[in-house]
């Protein structure tokens, strides 16, 4: 009698660990799979972000003539010693637009000499765009853009090299991350998936430092240069996916760090209970 009842005890005492074994599984196999797919989302946004040119636009009237002045200003434009005053003033004037890595502005297609009549209907543009070199993106901004005898302004110089640098920074992070995960998968353990949601928290705060670096540099730069009458400013979708994906890594992060501890936590109790 005593060995049937310590056998049925035995038996219940397993099947229940074996149930709630399960439970606990699905559970963090669920917040996995879901960080997985925010990890996937904020990658792509991410890149999209750092690959495109509309981290910033302007909008103003259309130049329909080819006088001497917009000439000039679209030369000096796509020349490769354009300073920073001058690029800034033909996106100013032609509707450009900026990233991190390119500039560009929409001139018409057919120019005139003259003035035109007044049209009727809507003409063709061109976009051109001018790619920003590394000497560039690391190159001392001054406190008066385009004079060069007014002293470097650090304040701005550091925040152009991190708005540039943190997006490639975040990028590389969650791409570890990811290697992390995949291992945790082959290995057939959650825990090593705390050092990816460890990554994941980084990556996002890089993400939300190069978004901040952006606005404070695009706030003193029209500090110094002021917009010309009817010329308007806002941020672009580049810099809204950019956004974006800083919450998704946030959200990412606490699944796959929750994910870990707490089947860590819960496997030693269960293992506990097993040997008790």
């Amino acid at each position: 009698m005593g060995g049937d009842r310590l056998e049925n005890k035995t038996s219940v005492s397993v099947a229940s660990w074996s149930s709630l074994n399960a439970r606990m599984d699905n559970r963090f196999a669920t917040a996995f799979v879901i960080a997985c797919v925010l990890s996937l989302i904020s990658t792509i946004y991410m890149a999209a972000s750092i690959g495109t040119d509309f981290w910033y636009e302007y909008r103003s009237p259309v130049q329909e003539n080819s006088s001497d002045l917009n000439k000039s200003i679209w030369t000096d434009f796509a020349s490769d010693e354009a300073d920073e005053k001058t690029y800034n003033d033909a996106l100013f004037r032609f509707n450009g637009t900026m990233g991190l890595w390119r500039r560009c502005i929409t001139i018409p297609q057919n120019t005139y000499w003259y003035s035109p009549p007044e049209r009727t209907e809507s003409f063709d543009v061109v976009t051109k765009c001018m790619s920003f070199t590394l000497n560039e993106q690391f190159m001392e901004k001054f406190v008066d853009p385009g004079n060069h005898n007014s002293g470097i302004d650090l304040l701005r110089t550091y925040l152009w090299r991190c708005q540039f640098l943190l997006p490639f920074v975040s990028l590389g992070l969650m791409c570890f991350g990811a290697v992390i995960g995949f291992c945790a998968c082959i290995c057939r353990s959650l825990y090593p998936t705390i050092a990816t949601g460890i990554l994941h928290l980084l990556a996002g705060l890089c993400t939300l430092g190069s978004v901040s670096c952006y606005v404070a540099g695009i706030e003193l730069l029209h500090q110094k240069l002021e917009l010309p009458e009817n010329v308007s400013g806002e941020f672009g979708w580049s810099f809204c996916l950019a956004c974006v994906s800083a919450p998704l890594q946030f959200m990412a992060s606490a699944l796959f760090i929750w994910a870990a501890h707490t089947n860590r936590k819960e496997y030693t109790l269960m293992k506990a209970y097993r040997v008790a």
